[in-house]
């Protein structure tokens, strides 16, 4: 039986290609046919929400950013009944290459960001979810820093204002902190900074929010020289106020295992769980305990197979059949 968005994966290389890889009666099978995306290198993709439908988006070196649905065919008799990917809409409003995209959590409607070495974060959303070919920018954030990296605070609760984490990669040691959180005032309607991590000077390659569930604070992971992991915590401010948020920043972990620059950073669903990738050839999996006191819990090299002795750390968390399972099925046993 095929097996629908979470089952699907999807890789890029240097060009301007992207290929679309597809579970089918427990086998991954590789689209007949890769997509031409963009005319320079693709650095990212990302997906919508499943209940958008089948929406992907894409950014390069070129500039843009495209919003790509899978549709089942019916442009001709040879694709009628047969599933195909086609291009909706071009971005083209960044001015150098578009570094990053991601779509905004379900709860804000079909909302997608770029961002973009020139250091602007521009939003835009679908009037119409049903229409993909219009979208309109609804804001631009200048960070005057080349950005790199972005995240949704996936939080829906009334309680926090949206807000996006950005990271940078510029190398002017001029300017301090290489994250910037930044947080949207119902009374301007606009998105100002509500806080810059000024501990990392460091290229950031990655960010991430943890889901938030139910908590009264932030957490947010990233991908620099090592891994870090902060907790911001809001403090008071009067309601009818139009100043952002400002936060207490807390350090919670910082781990330079990787021993190299680290790519990635990846939260589960419940936020328990944190994987990173690091230039190691590793993807390091990282637990807190009761105490809050984060520890490496596990190892996989590139191949997906374990670090001598890790099956039993990997066990401790998902459990020894599912460590096993995950074992056998990364390595294709």
């Amino acid at each position: 039986m095929y097996e629908k968005l979470q089952k699907r994966s999807h890789k890029w290389d240097v060009q301007n290609m992207v290929t679309f890889v597809s579970k089918y009666n427990g086998c991954y099978v590789a689209s007949p046919k890769m997509i031409e995306t963009h005319s320079g290198s693709v650095w990212r993709v990302t997906w919508a929400h499943p209940e958008f439908g089948q929406v992907l988006a894409s950014c390069s070196f070129n500039r843009t950013a495209i919003v790509w649905e899978e549709i089942v065919g019916e442009s001709n008799d040879k694709q009628r009944g047969q599933s195909h990917w086609i291009k909706r809409t071009t971005l083209v409003d960044s001015r150098t290459s578009a570094t990053d995209v991601k779509f905004a959590p379900k709860h804000m409607g079909l909302m997608l960001t770029a961002c973009s070495a020139d250091g602007v974060v521009r939003i835009y959303e679908a009037p119409d979810v049903m229409n993909l070919s219009q979208w309109s920018l609804q804001h631009e954030i200048s960070s005057k820093l080349s950005c790199s990296c972005i995240s949704w605070n996936p939080s829906s609760s009334r309680a926090h204002a949206p807000m996006i984490a950005v990271g940078s990669d510029d190398s002017n040691v001029t300017y301090g902190g290489k994250v910037q959180v930044y947080e949207y005032n119902e009374v301007t309607r606009k998105y100002a900074k509500a806080e810059t991590l000024m501990t990392v000077t460091d290229a950031v390659h990655d960010i991430a929010f943890a889901p938030n569930l139910g908590r009264s604070f932030h957490v947010l992971a990233i991908a620099t020289k090592d891994v870090r992991i902060f907790k911001l915590v809001p403090l008071r401010k009067d309601s009818s106020s139009s100043a952002p948020t400002k936060f207490e920043v807390q350090v919670l972990a910082q781990f330079d295992s990787h021993n190299s620059q680290v790519w990635r950073v990846r939260w589960n669903i419940t936020s328990t769980l944190l994987a990173s990738s690091g230039d190691d050839g590793c993807v390091r999996l990282w637990k807190a305990n009761y105490i809050d006191s984060w520890k490496c819990t596990g190892i996989l090299k590139g191949d997906g197979s374990l670090v001598s002795g890790q099956l039993g750390a990997l066990s401790g968390v998902l459990g020894s059949a599912a460590a096993q399972s995950a074992l056998n099925g990364a390595t294709g046993r």
